[in-house]
Order: C-alpha cells, then sequence, then structure tokens
C-alpha cells in the first residue's frame, strides 16, 4: 500500500507556495522536482517519522 500525503512548501527559486505528492512508505529520499509555478528545479528531502508523517526540506537544486 502506497502512502501519499500533499505537503505545502514555497519554491525556493520563485518563493510561490505550491504542494509536493510525497510517498510515505520510503522513510528516506532525495530527489529533484521542478517548481509548478516557474519551472526551475528544486531539491527535495524527505524524512517520514515512525507515524508515517513527513518532515519535507526544499532548496534550489544549485544550492
Amino acid at each position: 500500500m502506497i502512502l501519499q500525503e500533499l505537503v505545502p512548501v514555497n519554491c525556493p527559486n520563485c518563493g510561490e507556495a505550491i504542494e509536493l505528492l510525497v510517498d510515505c512508505s520510503v522513510e528516506q529520499q532525495e530527489y529533484i522536482e521542478d517548481c509548478q509555478v516557474c519551472c526551475r528545479p528544486i531539491q527535495v528531502l524527505v524524512s517520514v517519522d515512525s507515524n508515517g508523517l513527513p518532515d519535507v526540506a526544499v532548496s534550489a537544486e544549485n544550492e
């Protein structure tokens, strides 16, 4: 069973509020996703706790 959750974040490039769909069945993740507003790449770091709640950190890809 795949558990997914929409997580609100602000794009580190343009500052706009966006939502990322996070797969909560994976404990640690790191990937690149393009901003839905400015289309620039965002580095996404996800850590899922023992209750299945994601902690998401984003940064500009080249930082």
